[in-house]
């Protein structure tokens, strides 16, 4: 079986399992058009959602049989196609512990302005140009409050914040037990908040959530960081705010096109703290990731999928 793994942007897939037996072909550059390359390939290892799968690229692969993704969701994955070209779809475990992590890295550096001053310190700038904004005692919003959600409050609480929560259907009695706050609309969350942080799944409720009135709600001194979907915010809207200074900044690890194209607006923004699309890109992670997928390729060929994921999911 002829497999080619997808934006493998550090090069380290190989590495990270025992391919032997396969023959696999590893690409590190995003393709914005894989078809070509893929043209051969009746495996494709994919890395979250840095490639979308489509109808249309479904029909041009037509010697395609498995794809594995990392995670066992993927919402760029058209899973009804797939099965309509027959191909068996498989996915992998994956921890929750990085996003947590990063979105308190982000967190900390917008608090602290570590960029700014780690900038400074190499260049032989100003010694101390900032003043650092407190944690203890400010108010940490949680737009969503599933499992990454609850693991981002926990720690808000140990700095000593205090921590509200909102999503569609979140009740008191998830709430509570967590020492965490419900607020009755999205708009009340983003009002209260000194920082309000992102955990919500991508979906036809949550897309564009975030919009210009919801963000007019925010205090001109507050923060929003964004690890889960850049379509939850409307992205117009967010750089409306982060442009005219009517927010104090954001954190932000997901884009609507990513690689983000050079000349994204974004990219210029001195309040704006970015990493690209890190929330998942550990160590651990990858290791799961890479050794779940020869195990899912191997199961495959033996005529017994493991991890599948079908339409319903």
């Amino acid at each position: 079986m002829k497999c080619v793994v997808l934006d493998d942007y550090q090069g380290v897939a190989l590495a990270n399992a025992d391919w032997s037996g396969l023959d696999v072909t590893v690409l590190r550059e995003h393709l914005d058009d894989p078809a070509a390359e893929l043209a051969d390939a009746e495996c494709v290892v994919i890395m979250r959602e840095r490639t979308p799968f489509t109808a249309s690229l479904f029909a041009r692969l037509p010697r395609l049989r498995l794809l594995i993704t990392s995670g066992m969701r993927n919402a760029s994955i058209d899973l009804a196609a797939a099965r309509d070209h027959g191909v068996t779809v498989c996915g992998t475990g994956s921890a929750k512990t990085p996003p947590t992590e990063l979105t308190w890295a982000l967190i900390l550096g917008l608090a602290r302005h570590i960029a700014v001053e780690n900038a400074a310190f190499h260049s032989g700038g100003p010694w101390q140009s900032t003043v650092g904004v407190d944690l203890a005692g400010a108010t940490l919003g949680l737009a969503g409050f599933g499992n990454l959600g609850r693991a981002v409050g926990r720690v808000g609480k140990a700095f000593g914040m205090d921590v509200v929560a909102w999503s569609q259907n979140l009740t008191a009695d998830r709430t509570e037990p967590e020492g965490v706050r419900l607020a009755s609309s999205l708009h009340e969350l983003l009002e209260q908040s000194d920082f309000a942080s992102v955990h919500l799944v991508l979906s036809d409720r949550t897309r564009g959530l975030i919009d210009a009135a919801a963000l007019g709600t925010m205090k001109p001194t507050a923060f929003l960081v964004n690890t889960s979907r850049a379509a939850i915010v409307d992205q117009g809207a967010l750089v409306d705010v982060l442009r005219d200074n009517r927010i104090a900044g954001a954190g932000l690890d997901v884009f609507e096109t990513e690689p983000l194209p050079l000349a994204d607006e974004l990219r210029a923004l001195p309040n704006v703290l970015a990493t690209p699309h890190l929330g998942y890109v550990t160590q651990a992670n990858y290791r799961t990731y890479f050794r779940e997928a020869v195990e899912d390729i191997h199961a495959f060929n033996q005529g017994t999928p493991i991890r599948e994921l079908t339409h319903s999911q």
